[in-house]
């Protein structure tokens, strides 16, 4: 099993930029992808950015890409997503989840951003 627990939300104005953490316990950090994930009022759920196991490459959405930024801290056991440039419709519950080849089966609780205009 996995543990995941995201951190880092808040309340930033559009422009702002926030840093969120998903912190990893459970199996090795080495064996499994990080995707972050959000959840809008009346939206589903939409892929954000991942982190695959090694050899590490990122991948992002169209809407974040150039934006947001994941990395991978293996001596932390931690994923980061920088974002940036940060926009109204950026506001959402941010989850963080593990899996491989892009199934997803261990969540975070997740934490929420808000950006205001």
């Amino acid at each position: 099993q996995v543990q995941l627990v995201e951190s880092g939300g808040g309340l930033v104005q559009a422009g702002g930029s926030l840093r969120l953490s998903c912190a990893a316990s459970g199996r090795a950090f080495s064996s499994y992808d990080i995707g972050w994930f959000r959840l809008a009022p009346g939206k589903e759920r939409e892929f954000v950015a991942s982190s695959t196991r090694e050899p590490t490459r990122p991948y992002y959405a169209d809407s974040v890409k150039g934006r947001f930024t994941i990395s991978r801290d293996y001596a932390k056991n931690t994923v980061y997503l920088q974002m940036n440039s940060l926009k109204p419709e950026d506001t959402a519950v941010y989850y963080c989840a593990s899996g491989l080849l892009g199934r997803y089966n261990y969540w975070g609780q997740g934490t929420q951003v808000t950006v205001s205009s």
